[in-house]
């Protein structure tokens, strides 16, 4: 399975490392995760944000905006194995900037829970690749471009994009609409933001939006169901 650019077409970010550990994207000047605990957040936010794995059976389909250090991947599939699902987790990511793949090797480290399947994750490339368990799709190049260009539609989705305030071509209301577009019947939502016009985005693009606990030092968060 390939993603939709060519290597050549597509550039690594710059990294700077927090503490030897924690991955700052220079161009954004924020994190890839939390400094607190990076999997915690990764479970209370986008899994619990999304009623995993409660939810998961044969063909389920996560879309997420910023695959970044593959950390909410590893922790979806994780959970997916635990829970000893019978089939294929579908799970599609869209990133403009895909970390090299030393780097991304070097943030997981900082996550010894996921070992094995880390292990497994960086020998088979780092990238984009199908089993009969998974079918992982690293969608390269801007999200403004791509998920219009998608034909599927996610059951859960995991907006995880650099902060609204610096990153706001991600979470403008034409992608937010294309999200809406791109989910199915009774399809979900979560994200760390609580950022109000986030929100009505969401809100305008179908979704039944709510302000829930956040994770950690993060009063709110965001999660909602497609109306």
């Amino acid at each position: 399975m390939s993603s939709d650019q060519s290597n050549a077409e597509i550039s690594s970010p710059v990294i700077e490392w927090r503490d030897d550990a924690l991955p700052i994207a220079v161009n954004f000047d924020d994190s890839y995760f939390s400094q607190e605990n990076g999997l915690d957040e990764t479970q209370h936010v986008f899994l619990a944000g999304n009623d995993l794995p409660a939810r998961l059976c044969d063909g389920f389909h996560v879309a997420e905006l910023g695959f970044g250090t593959g950390l909410n991947f590893l922790a979806t599939w994780a959970a997916w194995r635990a829970k000893s699902v019978d089939g294929q987790l579908k799970y599609t990511s869209f990133e403009a900037f895909p970390m090299a793949f030393v780097d991304m090797e070097r943030a997981l480290l900082s996550f010894p829970e996921l070992g094995d399947l880390t292990k497994e994750f960086l020998e088979l490339g780092g990238g984009s690749f199908e089993t009969a368990e998974i079918a992982l799709n690293i969608v390269h190049g801007d999200a403004q471009e791509t998920l219009p260009a998608s034909g599927n539609k996610a059951n859960a989705w995991y907006l995880d994009g650099f902060s609204p305030a610096k990153n706001p071509e991600l979470w403008n209301a034409v992608i937010m609409n294309d999200v809406g577009n791109h989910t199915a019947k009774d399809g979900t939502f979560a994200t760390y933001t609580a950022a109000g016009h986030v929100r009505r985005a969401l809100t305008e693009a179908g979704f039944d939006v709510e302000r829930v606990k956040g994770h950690g030092r993060k009063r709110h968060m965001s999660r909602g169901k497609l109306r």
